[in-house]
This record gives C-alpha cells, structure tokens and sequence, in this order.
C-alpha cells in the first residue's frame, strides 16, 4: 500500500547575492538557513553555493524541503514558479519583508476555505507567496 504524499519533493530559490538572500528569508521567516555542502561537480562545484532551510533533511518531517542557490547560469526572477511559505499568521512575515530588504506585492487577503496568503518581492527579484489558516 502506497501513501500519497505532495509530489514536490525539493525546492531551489536561485539568488545572486547570497549573504543579501540569507538576511531577507532569515529575517523575515525568523529561521537560521543551514550550509548544505555541495555535490563534487568537478573543479570549483560547478560555483555552486546551497543553504538550506530548516527541516531540510528530515525526510519524514511534512511539508517540502528546499535551499537557497547560487549558481552560474540560473538567475533568478520572478513570472515562474511561485513557492509559499507556511506560516501561522502571514500578515507577520509580511510585516517583516521590507525591514529584510523585500517588498510587498499583495497584502494579505483572504483565499476561502484554505486560509490566506500574501505575495512579497524578495531581495533577488523572485515572487514568493506566505500563506496561514488565520
């Protein structure tokens, strides 16, 4: 017997300035992201530097696991993928983006049923979403 669980199994944010992109989701999720050593891509590792957020590694832990990247050839933005961030009230984390270098797309508003969420602006351009229940 199979369980279903969330098919994504693994995020990346693609950033230009790390120690820019580390301070905004720090200190606007109140976390501490975790070196992730990276794989043997030959040579330099490909320029290739990963910080994980918390849990990462807890394979069996809910929710989805993911790192911040800076890579040769993979810039970021925003138009594409969008992720969110779980969190028990979003309007907080919201309060904190433009204190972290951020800005904010869309205040929080309402989503029916399934909570709500706001839409912020990261430090590297990406679009990311927060989302709570309350």
């Amino acid at each position: 017997m199979s369980t279903k669980r969330n098919p994504v199994g693994w995020f990346e944010i693609y950033v230009r300035d790390m120690n820019r992109a580390k301070a905004f989701y720090e200190g606007t999720l109140q976390i501490k992201l975790e070196s992730l050593p990276t794989p043997d891509m030959g040579g330099d590792g490909g320029g290739l530097e990963m910080w994980m957020f918390p849990g990462a590694m807890e394979m069996e832990a809910p929710g989805c696991a993911g790192a911040l990247c800076k890579m040769e050839g993979c810039a970021p933005g925003g138009g594409g993928t969008l992720i969110y961030f779980s969190c028990e009230d979003c309007a907080v984390e919201a309060g904190r983006v433009v204190a972290n270098g951020g800005s904010v797309f869309r205040e929080k508003f309402p989503i029916g049923e399934y909570g709500f969420v706001a839409l912020a602006c990261d430090t590297e351009g990406n679009t990311i979403g927060l989302h709570s229940m309350k």
